[in-house]
């Protein structure tokens, strides 16, 4: 564990997330960052959000990240 004052995650990104950007990374952040704080990190607009998991359990934007937290992060689909 970071001892600066971080919390060190693994995000986890899907389908139209990934085009740019990567599959799974390790990424440092902010003590008390929160899941919109990585999501404004990586660019990605939060009404583009379709679920968030954290360890595998529904997440919403304002949940507060822990060191070792698993974050997914997966589009709207579209369909008909």
């Amino acid at each position: 564990m970071p001892s600066d004052g971080t919390v060190t995650i693994t995000v986890k990104l899907f389908a139209s997330f990934r085009r740019g950007r990567f599959l799974e990374a390790s990424r440092d952040y902010p003590t008390g960052a929160r899941v919109a704080d990585v999501v404004a990190d990586l660019g990605i607009e939060p009404g583009d959000i379709g679920m968030i998991f954290i360890d595998g359990k529904r997440a919403d934007p304002d949940r507060v990240l822990s060191v070792g937290d698993r974050l997914a992060l997966f589009p709207l689909l579209g369909g008909g």
